[in-house]
């Protein structure tokens, strides 16, 4: 019997006899089949195999091919890493191919050599196996651009491995979401990773007046307007060859877009009561909280400037939204401040932590760095409870259904939590149709009664 990985081959055949034939001259694997698209569908979410073989011709109309090629997208959409072996007739070169194209792995025509078909499929568990660990290590790595950021949500990571791929070239990058998301962490990281010899230079529109703006991003000569005592350069300018952060630039004035523009299409500049264009090389990022689209249907952003922003647009998640990155970073903070404080023996009560889990965090990583800086200065004793952080203590029931306890953790009390809370789900989204939800839970109809009337869901 063969070793490779803990997951079964899948044998989808509707000759039974046939099928028999295929199980025996690949004994050395451990498999399970199936005859039609559904039984098919329940193994493979049961078993999640990573290498199927197939035939095209399934019932209720095996001499068409259309069940087989709606099973074989059905399972790449469940695991587009599976490896999909197609068996055809003789003839059937057409579809063998249009089974490559959806994403088969390999085909072979019937009647096949059983030692190639064994082949085939080590094979294709061997890359199977070789691309599940690269996932897994991917998984893991933190981007060396992003240095600065303390995640293990993936889509931070993702975010981040997209800034590590953009950040050698020069397109504007636009970074949206919730003001204290980090969008400042994460044009550093781009311009960290830019490898650029100049400097990152930030500046906040909505921070400046609209009359001092001007001057500050694109700077003045010498007696360009009262007070004007030396030619000063403006931060783009004192950006070149490095990274300019437009930070609220939804808040940008509707007379220096078209400036803005002009530059992002030039790449020069003049100084307020200069003649002079001055080159500069420098690699824009902008940010912004507010939902540009909006402003420009209400005429208060142009269109073509967002245009022109937007070659690389990044969404950043709210804390809220990132997977036990609220208590990873609280602890992070908590290292930081308590060192800063010299008082290294502090650490969070229980409810401390489910707290920190449940708040909202409207201000987002901004709000709880504030709220961890503040207890560590005010906490009186080692352990920061709930009423040093400023949040209330969480409830017994948090989420209306029994919460997990940090204490109570035994593993009956954690997979019937689990299980409830995947069935119920998978009833909504079938809207509470038995089979379909079986279908989506990966179990076959009876097992689901059954875990329905343990857990006592009606």
């Amino acid at each position: 019997m063969s070793n490779h990985g803990a997951t079964p081959l899948l044998i989808v055949e509707d000759d039974l006899a046939l099928q028999k034939q295929i199980k025996w001259s690949l004994d050395r694997f451990e498999s399970v089949t199936a005859s039609d698209r559904e039984s098919a569908l329940l193994q493979f979410r049961r078993h999640q195999p990573a290498v199927v073989t197939m035939d095209l011709g399934l019932p209720p109309d095996p001499d068409s091919v259309s069940e087989g090629f709606r099973l074989l997208e059905q399972m790449l959409d469940i695991d587009p890493g599976a490896k999909v072996i197609v068996l055809t007739g003789q003839n059937d070169q057409a579809n063998a191919l249009r089974a490559v194209a959806l994403g088969a792995y390999d085909f072979l025509a019937k009647p096949f050599d059983p030692e190639v078909l064994g082949l085939t499929i080590d094979r294709a568990w061997r890359l199977a196996e070789l691309q599940a660990e690269n996932r897994r290590l991917q998984a893991l790595r933190q981007p060396d651009a992003m240095a600065g950021l303390i995640t293990r949500d993936p889509e931070m990571l993702r975010i981040s491995r997209t800034i590590e791929r953009i950040a050698s070239s020069d397109a504007t990058a636009l970074l949206l979401g919730e003001s204290g998301t980090g969008k400042e962490v994460l044009a550093q990281g781009v311009h960290a990773a830019s490898k650029r010899a100049g400097r990152f230079v930030a500046i906040n529109c909505a921070a400046i007046p609209e009359n001092l703006l001007e001057s500050e991003l694109f700077g003045y000569e010498k007696g360009a307007f009262t007070g004007a005592a030396k030619t000063t350069p403006g931060k783009i300018e004192t950006a070149h060859n490095g990274t300019l952060m437009l930070d609220e630039i939804g808040d940008l004035p509707h007379s220096l877009q078209a400036k803005l523009l002009r530059f992002l299409q030039e790449r020069t500049i003049e100084r307020l009561g200069g003649r002079q264009e001055i080159p500069v090389d420098v690699r824009v990022v902008c940010a912004t909280h507010q939902d540009l689209k909006n402003l420009i249907k209400e005429g208060r952003f142009r269109e073509d400037l967002y245009y022109r922003l937007a070659e690389i647009v990044i969404n950043i998640p709210p804390l809220r939204s990132r997977s036990g990155d609220a208590v990873l970073l609280a602890h992070a903070f908590l290292r930081r401040f308590a060192q800063d404080q010299r008082r290294s023996g502090l650490n969070f009560s229980e409810d401390a932590i489910r707290a920190i889990e449940l708040h909202p965090w409207p201000g987002n990583v901004r709000e709880l760095l504030n709220a961890m800086k503040r207890a560590t200065i005010m906490a009186d004793g080692d352990r920061l409870t709930c009423e040093d952080l400023g949040l209330p203590s969480p409830p017994a029931d948090a989420d209306g259904s029994r919460a997990v306890e940090q204490t109570d953790l035994d593993l009956r009390t954690v997979r019937e939590a689990a299980e409830r809370g995947a069935i119920v789900t998978a009833l909504a989204r079938a809207n509470g149709n038995i089979v379909r939800a079986s279908e989506i839970l990966g179990v076959s109809r009876p097992t689901l009664y059954d875990l329905m009337k343990r857990l006592a869901i009606k």
